[in-house]
């Protein structure tokens, strides 16, 4: 089965060896964001409810530039350098989804890339 390469500009380019999203078939697999500004490539201000809605909004671009949206995520999951965030994460997510929701972890982590309070990754599955 072949791969396709996912890529938007509506979303931070990769700052690595990775690709935004890799669709095979009908599953999309969703590299991880971190709150960056797709146009600066540097971190959201505003505090940890800005980067969160941030990495939101790059999952939701790389999603629908993959032919879906955040509904059509199966499994999402959620890395906090604090997770005394986590009731923050759950509100915001839900701005974002509704149910059914996808299966979810969340992981507390020493840190993350370019200092960041949160990355997300995923994957959708889409309709054929």
């Amino acid at each position: 089965m072949a791969k396709q390469i996912i890529q938007t500009e509506l979303a931070p380019q990769a700052i690595g060896t990775y690709s935004q999203a890799v669709k095979v078939g009908n599953t999309v697999y969703l590299s991880g964001q971190i709150p960056l500004d797709p146009a600066t490539m540097t971190l959201v201000e505003g505090g940890m409810d800005a980067q969160i809605r941030r990495v939101f909004d790059n999952l939701k671009a790389v999603a629908e530039a993959a032919g879906g949206s955040l509904q059509d995520v199966v499994k999402l999951n959620i890395f906090l350098t604090d997770l005394g965030h986590f009731a923050l994460v759950n509100e915001i997510m839900a701005g974002y989804f509704v149910q059914p929701y996808p299966a979810r972890a969340a992981l507390g982590v020493a840190a993350l890339p370019r200092g960041a309070g949160v990355e997300m990754d995923g994957v959708m599955v889409l309709d054929q």
